[in-house]
């Protein structure tokens, strides 16, 4: 059994987790503003600033946003009795969480510093779906991981029933 965090330890790391998830949201919605307006202008000068700007973000606030709502929501779903794998929606949040993360290294990142390249030689944005497919696909992930937080829908995995059956009757989740 793993052991559980104590009551102030849980409340501060999920005061992290939601911080940082909420950043995560944030920065994404940026992206995508800045993404749409970088597709959708004419001007050049325009064009350069929005994908910059991307970069900015996606360099220096993303992974490091995307790492800590990776880790504090480890930290919380095995130091709580809701567990990392006694849950089909901590379990769904978890792989999403660690998909969106391995995208943010080897596809979006790319795909705007490419746009970067390409709009700083002076040509132009090489195609908008560089900017654009990265964060419509990062913000539908992050509304549904937060729809399923707060629904928590689905049950227990396989898993969670072989260990509910185990062990005598407990006090319900409801309230944690």
């Amino acid at each position: 059994m793993n052991p559980k965090l104590s009551r102030p330890a849980r409340r501060t790391a999920l005061v992290v987790h939601v911080v940082a998830s909420a950043s995560w949201l944030g920065l994404t919605l940026g992206l995508l503003a800045l993404g749409t307006t970088a597709a959708g202008t004419g001007t050049a000068v325009t064009v350069e600033a929005s994908v910059r700007a991307m970069k900015l973000f996606a360099d220096w606030l993303l992974l490091p946003v995307a790492v800590l709502t990776l880790l504090s929501g480890l930290v919380l779903s095995l130091g709580t009795a809701w567990g990392l794998a006694r849950h089909r929606w901590v379990w769904t949040k978890f792989w999403l969480t660690l998909a969106t993360t391995t995208a943010t290294v080897f596809a979006l990142r790319p795909g705007v510093n490419s746009a970067v390249t390409a709009v700083a030689a002076g040509g132009p944005l090489p195609d908008a779906g560089d900017v654009l497919m990265g964060p419509v696909v990062s913000l539908s992930a992050y509304v549904f991981m937060t729809v399923i937080s707060v629904l928590k829908p689905w049950g227990l995995t396989r898993r969670g029933r072989r260990l509910r059956q185990r062990t005598p009757a407990r006090r319900t989740l409801q309230g944690a």
